[in-house]
């Protein structure tokens, strides 16, 4: 059987025959709209750059739906279009899918797609949208069994966290890859983009990552929430994933690692690393400050066997180049040092809301009074009663998992099991890369300079093997790992 595939058709475009004489002027007004209110709010942000130079950022009603970390990406902004695209698919897509009945996943919905058609009219199953844009979404149905069987996500909080316009937060800037990361306003989920060849790959093994998530819920591994795909007018494709974000919004995160296992030139200068208290640091960091994961022997015992486990799963996938990323906080120092509110820039433009005219009235089937109300229920205006501060508690949601039971993460324990005073995040990332023909090429070359077990790109057995054991070794009581540096 193939793939399954839906398609929606958009309403007729402007100018067309639609049985609605009133469409052209209504999109002509809406057009001068825009450009009156882009107009009024540069100067609005030219007087608010002013002002808050002088006495901080204004307070203002608005603030409501400003981001709890990160830059707001608003229209004048380069993405503006990329995030408003990737929020409506989201929408839509995880509504219909959320719309219908339980099922047991089969063989077929991991090779499914769904796609969807939007533009500027709208119809009953695409409300209308700023630009006209073509949605994927892909096996839709294994993302939703995994997003509330495996991962327990209320799928009333993750459309409300991913779909709420205006104040998605980008986070950083794009890498050598051109990937870009965004964190959901409420700082639970990132939106990553990826390359085509990570789309594809992660479609390839989707089956063997949904069973090892299946028979193992406490796993370290990315947690992928969703798979999508977007693509602008110019034919350019989008292709971007929907994970977790392993560090909370109510914590500090004192110190950050990103551990591989190899040593050669794994390294972030510590000079710079004095200046700069949110930078990543390495390996030879860790090793060189005489770190350790201070676990006792029942959290030693479970996190060592859950690494065995996850480590077994990519080795069969063969990928490499994934990493341990850890997040401490010490929580004697708390949050008194402000580390988030003081790195983190934010700003609320006001963004006004611009009329629809529908084409279609009173669509009356099951599915589209459900998206309605799922549209309804994710409105943007509902989120104005929250707290403009970063969280001071956890959320709760992740309590149920071994490696996120104590605030969202895991917290130190001595040689008796007793609690210590630093909580650790933990989590597997980057699992995405098969060593293919340029890791090899890389693997040979660096080879030529220097140890070529030591090395980040080896074989995955290989990689597999030794994350393993410099994960063990880092624990309280592993042993020496200085044994891991090149000589």
């Amino acid at each position: 059987m193939g793939p399954v595939i839906h398609t929606v058709r958009s309403a007729p475009l402007p100018g067309s025959s639609n049985g609605d004489g009133g469409i052209e002027d209504d999109i002509q007004i809406q057009a001068e709209q825009i450009r009156r209110e882009r107009k009024r709010k540069a100067e609005a942000e030219a007087l608010t750059r002013t002002v808050s130079t002088q006495r901080g950022p204004p307070s203002t009603k608005e603030d409501d739906n400003r981001p709890l970390v990160g830059n707001l990406i608003g229209e004048d902004h380069v993405n503006y279009v990329l995030m408003y695209n990737m929020l409506t698919g989201i929408r839509i897509a995880v509504s219909r899918c959320q719309a219908k009945m339980r099922r047991p996943v089969t063989d077929d919905d991991f090779i499914a797609r769904h796609k969807y058609s939007f533009d500027i009219v709208g119809n009953e199953l695409t409300p209308s949208a700023k630009y006209d844009f073509k949605f994927k979404d892909y096996a839709p149905w294994v993302f939703r069994d995994l997003r509330e069987d495996c991962f327990q996500l209320d799928p009333a909080d993750y459309l409300l966290s991913l779909t709420a316009k205006y104040i998605l937060s980008e986070l950083g800037s794009p890498g050598k890859s051109g990937s870009f990361f965004y964190f959901s306003r409420d700082y639970r989920f990132i939106i990553k983009t990826i390359r085509h060849s990570e789309h594809k790959f992660l479609l390839s093994v989707l089956k063997q990552y949904y069973a090892h998530v299946k028979s193992n819920p406490h796993t370290l591994l990315s947690r992928f929430y969703g798979l999508h795909r977007v693509k602008l007018p110019r034919g350019r494709k989008i292709h971007f994933v929907i994970m977790n974000n392993l560090f909370p919004p109510h914590k500090d995160i004192h110190e950050t690692y990103d551990l591989k296992g190899s040593t050669v030139g794994r390294i972030y200068p510590e000079e710079k690393a004095m200046k700069n208290p949110r930078a990543v640091l390495k390996d030879l960091n860790w090793i060189n400050r005489g770190k350790t994961l201070e676990f006792g022997p029942e959290k030693r015992a479970l996190f060592t066997e859950q690494l065995r486990r996850d480590s077994e799963l990519l080795k069969s996938i063969n990928v490499m180049d994934y990493s341990l990323l850890v997040g401490i906080h010490h929580m004697r120092r708390g949050n008194k040092e402000n580390v988030r509110s003081n790195t983190l820039k934010v700003f609320s433009p006001s963004v006004p809301s611009i009329r629809r005219k529908s084409t279609v009235k009173g669509g009356r089937s099951p599915e589209a009074i459900a998206i309605r109300r799922a549209m309804r229920e994710s409105d943007p205006r509902r989120l104005g009663s929250e707290a403009l501060q970063l969280p001071e508690e956890d959320t709760g949601d992740r309590q149920q998992f071994i490696f996120y039971q104590d605030e969202g993460g895991l917290q130190a324990t001595d040689e008796v099991n007793q609690p210590m005073d630093t909580l650790y995040y933990l989590g597997i990332i980057d699992i995405l890369t098969p060593y293919k023909s340029l890791k090899k090429v890389e693997h040979f070359w660096k080879g030529l300079s220097a140890d070529r077990h030591k090395i980040s790109p080896v074989p995955p057995a290989e990689y597999a093997d030794r994350f393993f054991s410099f994960m063990k070794v880092i624990i309280r009581g592993g042993g020496d790992p200085t044994r891991f540096k090149a000589e």
